[in-house]
């Protein structure tokens, strides 16, 4: 089956809804310069819950899909997808987005469950954690993080979302244990469907994580590429969070 085809049944058997917040975000003080997201600029894309089919999934080297959700309080993850695909040749990582780090050993036997049926029909890549961890207690998701990495089959990468802020602000140690345990960030610089005012000021500190990063993007929001991006030899390019047409 042709990968454009498999991606759109990935997006049809999308359920539930986003954890993301969708808080309304000023768009003021975005630099002049800056042009609309346009997904067919790129090839690598998180695909959540809900979104409909979009041609440019056709050619995507990498996606992220959301595959489950840990919220507060729950025993196990909800899983989001009723069946699992086959992709085919993408680099496919699965996503489960969380509420607390507080993983009993029935939740990290579920993931690993996860990880080996996607294997099964897939080029899996890894395993990408959405925690919005405040940057006051990264010392804490480092421990967290450290855990997991020892827990998963080192044929496994070990991924997560990160906030700007964390570069700019967090402490030294912290990041650094991140960088022990980490091998991929991608940086959010959106809330809900719109960027992040003054993105520029957070990300000239990204060299402070010294671990290999994206950026990521949402579609349809604005974006000025900061001077000197790609010179930094741990940028490895975008990831656009796909959205569906107002």
């Amino acid at each position: 089956m042709r990968r454009g085809i498999v991606l759109r049944l990935i997006i049809a058997l999308c359920c539930g809804v986003s954890l993301t917040s969708c808080d309304n975000v000023s768009q003021n003080a975005t630099p002049p310069e800056a042009a609309i997201v346009d997904a067919a600029d790129h090839d690598a894309f998180w695909l959540w819950a809900g979104v409909r089919p979009q041609p440019v999934l056709e050619s995507a080297k990498t996606v992220y899909i959301l595959d489950s959700e840990l919220r507060r309080g729950d025993r196990l993850p909800t899983v989001l997808r009723p069946a699992i695909p086959a992709v085919g040749d993408t680099d496919i990582w699965i996503v489960v987005r969380v509420e607390t780090l507080d993983w009993s050993e029935q939740v990290h036997a579920s993931l690993q469950r996860r990880l080996r049926l996607w294997e099964q029909r897939n080029r899996l890549v890894g395993l990408q954690v959405d925690f919005d961890a405040a940057t006051h207690g990264l010392d804490e998701y480092g421990a967290f993080l450290g855990d997991l990495r020892r827990r998963l089959p080192s044929r496994f990468r070990l991924g997560i979302t990160g906030l700007m802020d964390w570069s700019a602000n967090g402490d030294p140690a912290a990041l650094a244990a991140l960088s022990d345990s980490v091998d991929d960030i991608v940086i959010q610089t959106y809330q809900g469907r719109q960027t992040i005012p003054g993105y520029a000021t957070y990300l000239k500190h990204l060299g402070r994580l010294d671990i290999p990063y994206r950026i990521g993007l949402v579609q349809h929001g604005q974006w000025a590429e900061p001077a000197g991006l790609r010179d930094d030899p741990d940028f490895r390019g975008y990831v656009v969070f796909l959205v569906n047409p107002r």
